[in-house]
């Protein structure tokens, strides 16, 4: 299983998404900037946002790839408010796998 993630920095007033097969392991990562040089070592805040879980690993690669496309403040908040919104992109991005 898959998740599609959606960190938020309220310091900086920036999002971070990412996907990724264990979602707890990945936030660790994040908050103990495991990864140098990594986008959300900038910041020490970060805060789940969004999760979009029940995924297969490709689906939740598209799924990051459309939400990153849109490049949009607005459309991730969109995302939290409308869950329908999740619900059409999870069916969207349905893959054979």
């Amino acid at each position: 299983m898959a998740f599609v993630y959606v960190l938020y920095s309220p310091s900086s007033d920036t999002f971070y998404t990412g996907s990724c097969l264990d979602i707890e392991q990945r936030i660790m990562q994040h908050k103990n900037k495991e990864i140098s040089g990594a986008f959300t070592a900038r910041h020490d805040d970060w805060e789940l946002y969004h999760l979009i879980s029940n995924l297969g690993y490709q689906q939740a690669r598209l799924i990051e790839s459309h939400i990153k496309r849109m490049k949009s403040k607005a459309y991730i908040r969109n995302l939290a408010n409308y869950p329908e919104i999740t619900l059409r992109l999870v069916k969207k991005h349905k893959c054979q796998e």
